[in-house]
């Protein structure tokens, strides 16, 4: 018998991670996290991240492209809705912004800082990273389009106070929302679905046997199974991160960026593997599909909520974070414009990236 695949075709770490992580969510969820088990819930949260790096690896290759990274941009951003409105539900008004101040994050990540690492990293080994523009420009318009529907409008508009919409405006945002977002998957998977392929596909893994119908279902289960405990346990550090926002004194946004940060392993990790074996648009399609899936789908469950329960909801973004999405927007315009890049334009979303870390620490 073979003991590294042992469960289902699935070896003995990759399949008992993810239930060990989620039971030790169960056991500790909710209590206060000391500091030794703070670096235990730490080293599990590494480990049940990597291993679902490994099971969606597994799913893309059963499924081939551009399905199996949608599967994990949708698995992530689905698990961090249920989070969202769970905490709307259960923090009262302190949670207003709470949605606004994860999308523009998850932007903010996303685009720079895992675009970034993926094209400095990608062209340090291959020199010139290619991407077809043609897969590209509908992501980065889709993304222009939603970001400025729902995090700067909502400043300019006049009928209520603040970064805020009414009832109507708020329906009528979420549902543009939603519409846009499954008009990009129609494309993406459906009518053009060429246009998400990698370039060379046939330069590396593309003729290595897909895996057994066993293994991609089962990989496919522990992978949903591994989210669930990424998400938890990065809920269970939280106040361990409050503290430590409290203790540099800075402002109380900056626990949904490392939150955020956590949440988004899953697919840097993958993104970034991708990358570095020369297939730059599969890494294009996680990172700013994530980006899409996270306002596409976060912003009409928390619009839903917000007039189901009645609570107010804050989405327009302050001027400095319009400064910066603005920057953020045009950059990836000019980086994805010509189908290559090079060290010089990951260097430069990665600078941008410290520059929106240091000025959400110190604003």
């Amino acid at each position: 018998m073979n003991v590294r695949k042992s469960f289902f075709g699935v070896s003995l770490w990759n399949f008992f991670v993810p239930f060990a992580a989620c039971l030790l969510l169960a056991a500790f969820f909710g209590k206060p996290v000391g500091a030794g088990l703070l670096w235990l819930v730490a080293f599990v949260l590494i480990a049940a991240v990597f291993v679902a790096v490994h099971h969606a690896e597994v799913v893309a290759h059963a499924v081939g492209e551009p399905f199996g990274t949608l599967i994990l941009a949708l698995a992530v951003t689905i698990i961090e809705v249920a989070l969202i409105v769970s905490m709307m539900m259960s923090g009262g008004p302190a949670t207003t912004a709470l949605a606004r101040d994860t999308v523009f994050a998850t932007v903010m990540i996303v685009c720079n800082g895992v675009v970034g690492l993926c094209l400095l990293l990608g062209a340090l080994r291959h020199h010139v990273m290619v991407f077809r523009v043609e897969g590209t420009s509908p992501l980065l318009s889709v993304l222009i389009a939603l970001t400025g529907l729902t995090l700067i409008l909502p400043a300019f508009t006049t009928t209520t106070p603040g970064p805020t919409l009414t009832t109507a405006q708020l329906i009528f945002t979420g549902a543009m929302s939603l519409v846009l977002y499954c008009v990009f998957v129609f494309v993406q998977t459906v009518r053009h679905r060429d246009y998400f392929l990698p370039v060379g596909v046939g330069n590396d893994d593309a003729h290595a046997p897909p895996p057994a119908k066993q293994t991609a279902v089962a990989s496919f289960l522990l992978l949903l199974i591994a989210l669930v405990a990424v998400v938890g346990l990065a809920k269970m550090l939280a106040p361990s991160i409050d503290l430590g926002v409290v203790a540099i004194a800075a402002p109380q946004s900056v626990v949904g960026i490392a939150i955020a940060l956590l949440v988004l392993l899953p697919e840097t990790f993958a993104a970034v593997n991708a990358a570095l074996r020369n297939r730059m648009q599969t890494s294009i399609n996680l990172a700013l599909g994530s980006a899409l899936a996270s306002i596409g789908l976060t912003v009409p469950a928390v619009a839903a909520v917000s007039i189901v329960l009645e609570m107010p909801l804050a989405l327009g973004l302050a001027p400095k974070e319009m400064a910066m999405l603005a920057l953020t927007l045009l950059l990836s315009v000019l980086t994805f414009a010509s189908g290559k890049s090079t060290v010089l334009q990951g260097s430069v979303h990665l600078v941008l990236f410290a520059a929106f870390l240091v000025l959400s620490v110190i604003p």
